[in-house]
């Protein structure tokens, strides 16, 4: 009987890094379960890329922000391919707002998304894992939670705290196989024109402090985490790299 093959899920994995990330793991010879919120017709486009590239795909709507749909992606990936081996929470909100204007539902629609999602769907993966003896979680933070952005405070609290719980859970499970790590991108290019000028504004006063003077590209995150979830990348545990063109941390 042939071996399984391991699988991926990955939250946000229509465009931008979630689809580099989704085509990377297939090329590794991943099946792969594919999140998203609402673009259905983008999951698919990735999913076929994937195909082509040798994987099964499992297309998951659902939001995260739910800790139900977590759980329900989850069993439907674990359903389809007997296991997810391998996390990968992406999926975020960035909003820009005064701190004094915000109201407590954006607070914690902010935190639900960007943070609780991340708890919801390792509970919800690990078991198997731990049944298995081997596991990678990749949790994504970024600059938000290195540097503190005026009218991006719910996006700063809730990417530190993603960078606790990824050293926190790489403790409890490095023993057991399972390890857990972050990575924190730069300025990323990105499919979508910035939506507006302060927008705009924004990107550009963040590519200003890369010393390698450009954006990076989805697929040189892919790369990172290509390495953190291989067998070589098995001693790395708790850690957050950065992939940031050398931006000032």
């Amino acid at each position: 009987m042939a071996a399984r093959r391991k699988a991926a899920l990955i939250t946000g994995a229509g465009r931008n890094i979630g689809r580099a990330v989704a085509l990377t793991l297939a090329e590794d010879g991943y099946d792969l379960v594919l999140n998203g919120s609402s673009d259905r017709a983008a999951l698919d486009r990735v999913a076929a890329e994937a195909a082509a590239r040798g994987a099964a795909t499992l297309v998951a709507m659902g939001d995260v922000g739910d800790p139900a749909s977590c759980a329900r992606i989850a069993a439907e990936g674990i359903a389809r391919f007997g296991a997810v081996d391998v996390l990968v929470n992406n999926a975020a909100l960035r909003p820009s707002k005064p701190f004094l204007e915000m109201s407590e539902d954006e607070w914690r629609r902010v935190m639900s998304v960007d943070l609780d999602a991340a708890v919801w769907l390792s509970r919800a993966c690990l078991p198997g894992m731990l049944a298995a003896g081997w596991g990678r979680i990749v949790n994504f933070t970024g600059m938000n939670a290195i540097h503190g952005y005026a009218g991006r405070a719910p996006v700063s609290v809730a990417k530190h705290g993603v960078w606790g719980l990824t050293k926190a859970l790489a403790k409890e499970f490095g023993p057991k196989g399972v390890t857990v790590n972050a990575i924190s991108p730069g300025p990323i290019a990105s499919d979508e024109e910035d939506a507006d000028a302060a927008a705009a504004k924004y990107r550009q006063a963040l590519v200003q402090r890369v010393p390698v003077g450009r954006q990076g590209r989805p697929e040189e995150v892919a790369a990172v985490l290509r390495l953190l979830v291989s067998d070589g990348g098995a001693f790395v545990n708790g850690q957050m790299l950065q992939v940031n063109g050398g931006a000032e941390t």
